[in-house]
């Protein structure tokens, strides 16, 4: 079986080809760009075969789609960070939309007829009443950010192919995932880096903060991975997944957790940068459609996945 992974070099990638080339038979392709970094697939190297491909050119995904011959396709490759779509709208939509676009006109002129995975995202989701949580796959999306409206036109996009040209693609809607390798700009990777730093004395012993206010659905990224796989496997063409743990933590008692797993003191400072222009306040999902579908269910609890994050950058600061 052949699996080919866009966005391999970044934090759900690098995971997934590690879970991909734990079982047996399968031979792991990914897309990069000549610019990414790589330092979260450097140990796989030499188990993995990387193809340089920028999405937003349709040649360049043409040939590579032909190079590889994809039996599975998982499409993670994005522009991912919700505040860098408010200072680059125009970039995320271009990036994100046209990406999945050229995959699947690419995917139309294969005769191996690939399952292919859409990466999507619970801020589809958006703006969500009291009375609609958990939340379903039936529930209207209303998103509130660009990056969330690139998102639900990908979710869409996959839709459409779907019905009109019969692509084998599976919609997922993950929501809030974090763990060890994610980068520095989310939230729980953003607090871990901080107190890690702080541990090291390589800054004052203060955690800069947004909104703590807001609740959200936090899967492990080793369980999402997991849901992706079972999904390629399993999942019902043109459907859309949840993919959630039914639990909300403020981000107060991300904090919390994290200054209770800390060798060091640790004060607590509002940085109003760091607020956005609006914000989601409530992310809570309901997998059941998933659970049924595949079996699936999160395996790690969020605890763990604290202290995970923090030792990985506890060893990047050293």
């Amino acid at each position: 079986m052949r699996l080919l992974i866009t966005g391999i070099t970044g934090f759900v990638g690098s995971h997934l080809a590690e879970f991909a080339l734990a079982k047996r038979g399968i031979q792991v392709f990914g897309t990069y760009r000549w610019r990414s970094r790589t330092e979260n697939i450097d140990h796989l190297k030499g188990k993995i075969r990387l193809v340089e491909c920028d999405l937003r050119d349709a040649g360049a995904v043409e040939r590579a789609m032909k190079e590889v011959r994809p039996d599975r396709i998982a499409h993670l490759a994005a522009q991912s960070f919700v505040p860098a779509s408010w200072a680059a709208p125009a970039e995320t939509l271009t990036t994100n939309i046209l990406g999945e676009l050229h995959i699947f006109e690419a995917a139309r002129n294969l005769k191996t007829k690939p399952r292919i995975l859409i990466a999507g995202s619970s801020e589809e989701y958006g703006l969500v009443h009291p009375n609609e949580t958990p939340i379903t796959e039936d529930n209207p999306l209303r998103p509130l950010s660009p990056y969330a409206v690139s998102k639900v036109a990908q979710d869409m996009l996959a839709w459409q192919y779907f019905r009109s040209h019969g692509l084998h693609t599976i919609r997922t809607r993950a929501f809030n995932h974090t763990g060890p390798r994610r980068g520095p700009v989310f939230v729980t990777s953003n607090f871990a880096r901080q107190i890690a730093e702080a541990e090291a004395g390589m800054r004052k012993p203060v955690l800069m903060v947004g909104n703590l206010d807001a609740k959200r659905d936090f899967v492990d990224v080793r369980d999402v991975v997991r849901a992706y796989w079972l999904l390629l496997e399993k999942g019902a063409p043109g459907e859309a997944y949840n993919v959630a743990t039914g639990k909300a933590w403020s981000i107060r008692q991300v904090v919390d957790i994290l200054r209770g797993l800390s060798t060091v003191p640790i004060r607590v400072q509002t940085d109003p940068a760091r607020l956005r222009p609006s914000d989601v306040e409530l992310l809570l999902g309901d997998s059941t459609k998933l659970r049924r579908r595949t079996g699936w269910k999160p395996t790690i609890p969020f605890q763990k996945t604290m202290a995970d994050l923090l030792d990985y950058w506890r060893q990047r600061v050293r």
